[in-house]
């Protein structure tokens, strides 16, 4: 028995050193081109009819005055298979005609995760950081203009027809999952290499093969974690933190959003009980609401429907999901969310037509379920480390929500998924006297403004500041001069523009 021991820890060692040096043996390189990156040609010919169009990102936004260096990131798919095959991930530099510039770039990527990254280029060059620093975007792994890029439609096409044939959602969409996963791993891809670990590792290769030593990450969303891990794992590269509506990398997103939508509501309620000169019609509405909703959990209501492009009307099966849906889309928009009490009190009043009607044209005209590396990063990142008990007491503590998916991904699909987790050490918190720049909107229904305060908790050199009635992404003028100020001088107190710009 004893020699047993000793040899099973013997192969454990030899695994663990295996592993480090297979880690070891390759050699980030990049590839230098123009700025016409085209998207995965597997990605193309698979495209449905209505997304044959814009294939290529050439960024002619770009001023012709400030020199760009573009180019492909070459790093293995599996950092943890020493026979990996190389994946190609789009930077872009854009260099400051400063010649006096600081030695200090920004960094940025993009959030979802599964947006896309290079647009934000074009913004910055027009910005004030491009008089001070480089600005620097780099493609998260399997998205848009990375090769691969982890897309194909099965999902989408099994999600139509539960809707055409009003079949059971959930068992639709973890078919099309099955279907999806299987398309993509036969191309050859391994769904194991998507994740923020991964990601953090592309970042750490890029910056040392540009050769840069200090850094000042700027994120949202996803990546103002993804940023913080980076942090967490090279400290010494990072020179500050900008935080766009920030998700802690150390946040069970599953078991928080459908509490967090509900306090964003909350606000919302309170908005319009206090401001509404409607008195009549808006009173009370948070009540009239969960009354409602609670009220039509379980029931299916019915909706003629004619798709673009067929003759025939169907009869399409929906529920409160859907409703909740569009209450949720329109409270992520800035431009929508004067709108929402309305909209509710059209759908407590029984008139859901427009409403569902609405939600099921984006649906049949657009593809918009998650892309493979959402999925993957959401399963590794996030699933794997939820508790299914506590997701339930969310349900029984708002239960006009239960069944309703805020998130597009969660744990039944990412149980056939079935990638690795993340390190464990990636979701732990972590302390640091980084200085940190934090911005999130009141009603944000996705990362509460509560998140900046856990993270500042960590990172006691961090300043937040409350945007009122902003949602999520604040972005925009007032934010970028912020952004300066605390560039500027990352350690000073940064002075908000506007009343309505709070500390917080």
């Amino acid at each position: 028995m004893k020699k047993n021991a000793i040899l099973t820890i013997t192969i454990i060692i030899f695994l663990v050193i295996a592993a480090k040096a297979q880690q070891k043996k390759y050699v980030p390189k990049i590839e230098l081109c123009n700025c016409r990156f085209m998207m995965d040609s597997t990605f193309v010919k698979m495209a449905p009819a209505n997304l044959k169009s814009a294939f290529s990102a050439p960024f002619d936004g770009i001023d012709s005055s400030f020199k760009t260096k573009c180019g492909y990131l070459i790093v293995p798919e599996n950092r943890y298979k020493g026979n990996s095959r190389m994946i190609k991930l789009p930077f872009i530099v854009v260099e400051s005609i400063n010649p006096n510039k600081k030695k200090d770039p920004i960094l940025y990527t993009a959030g979802g995760p599964g947006n896309s990254s290079l647009g934000w280029t074009i913004g910055a060059a027009k910005n004030d950081f491009i008089k001070e620093r480089d600005c620097i975007a780099i493609e998260q792994r399997g998205t848009r203009y990375a090769l691969p890029h982890l897309r194909t439609f099965e999902l989408d096409a099994a999600i139509k027809e539960s809707y055409r044939k009003n079949l059971n959602k959930d068992s639709m969409v973890l078919e099309g999952v099955k279907r999806y996963k299987k398309s993509l791993e036969s191309r050859g891809i391994d769904l194991a290499g998507y994740n923020t670990d991964a990601t953090v590792s592309d970042i750490y290769d890029l910056l040392t093969t540009l050769k840069v030593d200090s850094i000042n990450l700027f994120g949202g969303s996803y990546s103002g974690g993804l940023m913080t891990a980076v942090l967490q794992k090279h400290p010494s590269m990072v020179r500050s933190l900008v935080l766009d509506s920030p998700l802690p990398i150390f946040t069970p997103i599953d078991e928080d959003e459908p509490a967090n939508f509900n306090e964003a509501l909350g606000m919302l309620f309170k908005h319009v009980e206090q401001d509404s000169t409607n008195k009549l019609l808006y009173s009370n509405l948070q009540q009239k609401f969960l009354q409602y909703f609670n009220g039509i959990t379980g029931k299916t209501f019915y909706l003629p429907y004619l798709e673009n492009g067929t003759k025939d009307s169907i009869r399409i099966a929906y529920t409160k999901n859907e409703l909740l849906a569009e209450i949720m889309n329109a409270m992520s928009a800035d431009t929508k969310r004067k709108d929402v009490a309305y909209i509710i009190t059209e759908m407590i009043n029984g008139r859901h037509s427009p409403y569902v009607k609405d939600f099921l044209d984006n649906l049949f005209r657009k593809n918009q379920a998650p892309d493979g590396m959402r999925i993957s990063v959401y399963c590794a990142d996030e699933s794997a480390y939820h508790s299914e008990a506590v997701i339930q007491q969310l349900y029984k503590s708002y239960p006009y929500l239960n069944g309703y998916h805020i998130n597009d991904v969660y744990k039944s699909m990412c149980d056939c998924w079935k990638v690795p987790p993340v390190n464990t050490v990636t979701k732990q918190p972590y302390y640091s006297t980084k200085p940190v720049l934090m911005g999130d909107g009141e009603m944000d229904p996705n990362c509460r403004p509560l998140y900046m305060r856990m993270i500042n908790h960590y990172m006691p050199n961090g300043q937040s500041f409350l945007f009122m009635n902003r949602g999520h992404g604040i972005g925009g003028k007032d934010w970028n001069g912020m952004v300066q100020q605390f560039l500027d001088n990352p350690y000073k107190r940064v002075i908000s523009p506007k009343p309505d710009i709070i500390a917080y």
